[in-house]
């Protein structure tokens, strides 16, 4: 017999059996973003593969907080992101992957629609966050715009899952030294980047 049915329910109750089975101390300021990871994917290991700047939370929530928009490299991230509570905020979701220029120019260039899709980005000249999950040439073409003095994130989700460049790429964020939190190794995943813009938007909510 199921005596848990009720969405929030399940919610709640999935919290309480993570913080029960961890077995490592998480930072309080990190709490939030580490255990709504856990609850997407059921992977502990995330209790210590996040990697966090210092009060990158904070600074995230505090972005937000001001109306600043995010922008994801799958329309899978940007699906499962909270765009009701986003939008309470004064914030939108963006995904240009699927644009029709976006493709043009990637293949006219020989380069990934991701890439190009970090420079429609910052061509919109206003506060972004970046949350990637999928894509390191995403996040190989941010490092190149920033290090130019193009674009300045307000805060950056560094979590592409695989096998090439995925490792390198999120170094390269690490290196900037901007505001950010970074799924380290091979993890990672569209998931992952939307449960940690939805923990930090939820955080943004409740200040």
């Amino acid at each position: 017999m199921f005596d848990i049915i009720k969405p929030e329910e399940i919610e709640k109750r999935s919290f309480e059996i993570i913080k029960k089975e961890l077995k490592v101390s998480i930072p309080k300021e990190n709490e939030a973003v580490v255990l709504r990871v856990i609850h997407a994917t059921a992977d502990f290991d995330y209790a210590e593969n996040l990697y966090f700047t210092v009060n990158a939370a904070s600074a995230a929530a505090d972005a937000l907080k001001k109306g600043v928009s995010i922008v994801t490299d799958t329309n899978m991230a940007k699906a499962g992101i909270n765009k009701k509570s986003l939008a309470a905020l004064g914030g939108t979701v963006h995904c240009f992957m699927a644009d029709e220029d976006v493709a043009a120019e990637a293949k006219r260039r020989g380069i990934t629609r991701a890439a190009v899709s970090v420079e429609k980005a910052a061509a919109l000249g206003k506060p972004l966050i970046f949350a990637f999950g999928n894509a390191p040439t995403a996040l190989i073409k941010l490092h190149e715009l920033v290090t130019l003095g193009k674009i300045k994130p307000e805060f950056i989700i560094a979590a592409p899952v695989g096998f090439v460049n995925v490792e390198e790429s999120k170094e390269l964020i690490r290196s900037l030294g901007l505001p950010c939190i970074i799924a380290r190794g091979r993890k990672g995943g569209s998931g992952v980047a939307a449960a940690i813009c939805n923990a930090l938007i939820y955080m943004a909510c409740r200040r």
